[in-house]
């Protein structure tokens, strides 16, 4: 299998604001990209469609974020395929607890097996305010 460099903020789709981008600038970026697993998905023509990445301990957790597929190729399942793809990633199968927040892309997220929090009470976070966000 030929691989395929994976850059996210200058693929043909651009970085999505979904995601947002704001205060991963330079050295961030790079520690971001870096300390994480990333998966691209690609259409026949070789042109990137999907991106997602996860940060994981590869022994008790990771956490899904970034998942991007480009609005052209929605809707075929290339979604599901890369996170079927993580949670099924050598490095990850000692993973048991698998997290993600989503504004709308909950039954995707669904149908590979993810659902909501049990016990969100005993969840705690410290939520910042995104670097440059309004």
């Amino acid at each position: 299998m030929k691989s395929r460099r994976l850059i996210l903020g200058r693929s043909p789709f651009g970085w999505p604001a979904a995601i947002g981008r704001r205060g991963l600038e330079g050295r961030k970026w790079k520690g971001a990209r870096h300390s994480s697993l990333v998966i691209g998905a690609y259409a026949p023509d070789g042109k990137q469609a999907g991106y997602a990445r996860l940060a994981s301990d590869k022994t008790r957790f990771a956490y899904v974020m970034d998942v991007y597929v480009e609005e052209g190729h929605r809707r075929k399942g290339i979604g599901q395929a890369m996170m079927r793809f993580a949670l099924e990633h050598p490095d990850h199968k000692a993973v048991y607890l698998w997290l993600l927040g989503t504004r709308d892309a909950h039954e995707t997220y669904r149908k590979v097996g993810f659902e909501p929090l049990k016990h969100v009470e005993r969840w705690m976070a410290i939520q910042k305010g995104r670097p440059g966000a309004e």
